[in-house]
């Protein structure tokens, strides 16, 4: 895979377009099905304030497969949400660090693993389940969709490791404590940051 350079922080308006880009061109690449109808959001909630600079009401991007068309970009259109598919809203804090990661399969299941334990880690300090308000997904993932998104990943490409390239480090997790895979150790962080982590996840703490 060629080199790729940062373009911006998680979530900005540059990462976003950057990343729905390679998307699309992933898909335009691959052998998708004439009739594939699918759809890819992804919503980042309570982000920084300068990621929504210039009227920008959402830090979010979007791929789409419509019609015998491919399109992606900024935001995350309704047009697309209602297609099956995956589409998340997630807070920016809970996934914003160690979405720079670059990694596999192995990888995937061991941030998720991580996470697990940083989720764990929140609802036993806030002593209440759910804390963190997660729903239910239904994901569609059809075979050719996730063959062209996760070309190459083992080797470095597919569509996560780009978005990972192309991603610059955020401020607010320099001095957080992290695993070698980023993923915030929640355990482990003094008490004002724990209280700055949850508040940049938008749980209000006393």
């Amino acid at each position: 895979m060629a080199k790729i350079e940062p373009v911006g922080e998680f979530g900005s308006l540059a990462w976003c377009e950057a990343c729905a880009a390679a998307g699309v061109k992933l898909l335009e690449e691959g052998d998708l099905p004439s009739d594939t109808a699918w759809g890819f959001s992804e919503i980042y909630t309570h982000p920084p304030a300068r990621l929504l600079t210039g009227g920008r009401e959402l830090a979010a991007y979007y791929i789409m497969v419509k019609d015998g068309e491919i399109s992606g970009g900024d935001g995350a259109p309704e047009e697309c949400r209602a297609l099956p598919g995956f589409h998340v809203e997630l807070q920016w804090g809970l996934i914003c660090n160690q979405s720079r990661s670059l990694y596999g399969r192995e990888g995937q299941r061991q941030r998720s693993r991580e996470e697990q334990v940083m989720y764990k880690a929140i609802e036993e300090y806030l002593d209440r389940p759910n804390p963190l308000g997660f729903k239910p997904r239904n994901a569609v993932w059809p075979p050719a969709v996730g063959t062209a998104l996760g070309k190459g990943s083992e080797e470095g490409g597919g569509l996560h490791n780009i978005a990972a390239s192309l991603q610059m480090p955020s401020p607010e997790f320099e001095d957080v404590p992290t695993t070698a895979l980023g993923v915030p150790i929640f355990s482990k962080m003094t008490t004002e940051q724990k209280r700055t982590f949850l508040r940049l996840c938008g749980v209000d703490v006393p």
